[in-house]
């Protein structure tokens, strides 16, 4: 195999002038073997950075998503008893380092309005080594580091939450880890996480993004992968949640027939939330911020929250526009159904720990 794959790197490590990119297949196969490990060290340091120069297609980005389905976990929401699509959030594996993430919140106002999120991740990694997701939920009251993918699918059907730990649920991209230490920069895989579904059937996919060629990449490489129900977002630090200090970008895939792509351009100040995001300070700042908005106290984080809240309701199906979501999370916040969905997932994680 690492014959062959030398053949590939070759291709894409080349330069400008004879290098070339890789079909959809060849992408797939070189992609097995680095998760495999079939490759050497030397070979797939190499064509990480090689490919984060040369920039991945939309091509190579479906090839890699084609190894991921391979060998990662599955969940089939074809069998999970919800009337809403499974809204999967792509976000940063390297976390959040300047501002305070909203991103568990919205997740728990969805989840208590009825639709399911599945969520994916690992512990602190490199480029940033900023706060992930996972750290977060576990100072919440829920250890999905602890959790069996089974046990995992079987949270997700009784609450509406899921989370994918890449340790202990996908091992072959967790050891990728030190790769990403040892060359510096994000390679092309992490572009490609931010749009992995760890679902099988219809989901509606949710991806942030920073540079403009990024979400272009992703307009192209979701309907080849079938995925026509997505939403993307320019987001605080590359993560799906909406800034409150600026314009919201966002793009908006629809399911229809044909499928269509439509932008919109959501400004915070038109309907009379903060101008200021939360600036992050320390793990415990954040978690303080977010539990008062879970406990309906005043704080920097709760416009953020009503403001994320809203729009994704809104964008789930929930509400028939962005006024009655801000509303409604609003309402669910200040009713303590919100937090009444927090102690019902930490609970029955705790359950589904006990037994096993």
């Amino acid at each position: 195999m690492s014959n062959i794959f030398r053949e590939l790197l070759k291709k894409i490590g080349s330069g400008v002038h004879t290098g070339e990119n890789l079909t959809r297949q060849e992408s797939e196969v070189a992609t097995e073997a680095i998760l495999r490990q079939e490759a050497t060290p030397a070979q797939i340091g190499a064509f990480l950075i090689a490919h984060r120069i040369k920039r991945p297609t939309p091509e190579e980005l479906a090839g890699i998503l084609d190894a991921y389905d391979r060998l990662g976990p599955k969940i089939d929401v074809a069998n999970l008893p919800f009337e809403k699509p499974v809204t999967v959030i792509g976000t940063p594996y390297d976390g959040r380092s300047r501002t305070v993430p909203v991103t568990p919140i919205t997740t728990l106002i969805l989840a208590t309005a009825g639709v399911p999120v599945v969520m994916h991740g690992g512990d602190r990694m490199p480029t940033k080594y900023g706060i992930p997701l996972v750290e977060i939920w576990q100072k919440l009251g829920v250890d999905f580091t602890s959790l069996s993918f089974p046990q995992v699918r079987q949270l997700l059907k009784k609450t509406g939450l899921g989370f994918i730990y890449l340790p202990k649920h996908f091992p072959q991209a967790h050891d990728l880890v030190p790769y990403r230490d040892q060359i510096g920069k994000r390679p092309p895989f992490a572009t490609a996480e931010l749009i992995w579904s760890p679902c099988e059937g219809k989901v509606h996919l949710v991806a942030g993004f920073v540079h403009p060629p990024t979400e272009e990449r992703f307009q192209e490489t979701l309907p080849m992968r079938g995925i026509n129900y997505y939403t993307t977002v320019k987001g605080l630090e590359g993560s799906c949640d909406l800034a409150c200090s600026r314009t919201a970008i966002i793009g908006l895939g629809q399911p229809t027939d044909p499928p269509r792509f439509e932008r919109l351009l959501l400004n915070p100040r038109d309907y009379d939330f903060s101008s200021k995001d939360v600036p992050l300070e320390s793990t415990d700042q954040a978690i303080e911020q977010m539990r008062s908005v879970l406990q309906a106290q005043p704080c920097e984080l709760m416009d953020a929250a009503i403001f994320n809240g809203g729009f994704y309701l809104w964008r789930c199906g929930v509400c028939e526009d962005l006024k009655t979501g801000f509303a409604l999370a609003e309402a669910m916040l200040v009713q303590g159904k919100v937090a009444e969905k927090l102690k019902e997932i930490s609970t029955l994680s705790s359950e589904e720990l006990a037994v096993n």
